[in-house]
């Protein structure tokens, strides 16, 4: 199993300092969580059914002509690989490890490459994995070229997958709207705008036939009832969208400045995140661990990503602990 964000429990037992008490700012999941209502107990005493306009909605919320619900954009990253033959792929880096992990798990040839070297040599891959806006280096990218290199890919019998787990603040830069086209792949997550990680809810957006047999291989009930439930309303509450981009963008902001008075320019970030590339990272992360607050720590490149902390409180908190370390020699 690979390292990810949000092992709390892991982090309260390491620094002896009880799990309620930590800041935790080791995901990129948004701090704001969509209000839930409280779940029909029909919704957990029934198996889910397909035809309850999720499908709709979500079709509308990402402008996509069709989409595949999936227990998080996880599940399909790793059934994704198991739908090709052999194949030369090339995998965004820094970027999301699950990816190119899956893809080497199932055989295939995988190159690890930076974004733009990476477009610009799709030519000798069969699948292209990028991470849109890339996660934790930040990127984004015009979709003309995004598209372009889809065109390349698919004269082949190739793939762009796109992965924009972080694309909800930037609605308008997504390529779900292109994703009927064949080798065009689009993985969405609802954990990270919505604040609902705990869901293990996604969708793929491509093809009727890549989504057929997507569904084929993932199986039955993908996604429970209860998360079901709550999607169809939180992909609906467009007035809800609004204030959550607005406050995203703000509070990333925000948190951008404050590490940059504190001598951590961030390297790069979007909505959801501020990233940080220094050979101290793992020096600064263990000191504010230490303190009760959890960063992502990156080994390569050495790195920090910080989450958005939720409140005054927790901006305040976070400040005071970065005033308490001694990095002026950051500066």
């Amino acid at each position: 199993m690979l390292e990810h964000g949000g092992r709390l429990r892991h982090a309260a037992l390491r620094y002896g300092i009880p799990a309620e008490t930590w800041l935790d700012l080791s995901t990129g999941v948004s701090p704001f969580a969509w209000p839930v209502p409280a779940v029909p107990t029909a919704e957990w005493m029934r198996l889910p059914e397909d035809n309850d306009g999720l499908d709709e909605v979500a079709c509308t919320y990402y402008g996509a002509p069709r989409v595949l619900p999936v227990a998080g954009s996880q599940a399909a990253i790793q059934a994704l690989p198991l739908l090709r033959e052999a194949s030369r792929v090339g995998v965004i880096a820094p970027g999301y490890n699950e990816h190119a992990h899956a893809w080497r798990r199932e055989g295939h040839q995988v190159e690890e490459l930076p974004a733009q070297a990476l477009l610009a040599d799709a030519g000798r891959f069969d699948v292209v994995v990028l991470i849109h806006p890339n996660n934790p280096g930040g990127e984004s990218f015009d979709r003309a070229d995004l598209l372009a290199c889809h065109e390349q890919l698919a004269a082949r019998g190739g793939w762009l997958v796109v992965d924009e787990a972080f694309m909800d603040a930037t609605p308008s830069e997504s390529l779900c709207a292109a994703s009927s086209m064949e080798g065009l792949v689009v993985l969405r997550s609802a954990g990270k705008f919505f604040g609902l990680a705990g869901a293990r809810a996604g969708f793929v957006a491509a093809s009727p036939a890549l989504l057929a047999a997507l569904r084929e291989r993932l199986g039955p009930w993908a996604v429970g009832g209860p998360s079901r439930y709550v999607l169809r309303h939180a992909l609906a509450d467009q007035a809800w969208h609004v204030m959550a981009r607005e406050r995203l963008h703000a509070c990333s902001g925000r948190l951008a400045r404050l590490l940059e008075t504190h001598g951590l320019v961030p390297t790069a970030g979007c909505a959801f995140f501020q990233w940080w590339c220094n050979e101290r990272a793992e020096a600064v992360h263990v000191a504010l661990a230490r303190q009760g607050i959890l960063t992502r720590c990156f080994s390569m490149p050495a790195s920090l990503r910080f989450g958005l902390p939720g409140d005054d409180g927790a901006f305040a908190r976070l400040d005071a602990a970065l005033a308490s370390l001694a990095l002026e020699t950051l500066r």
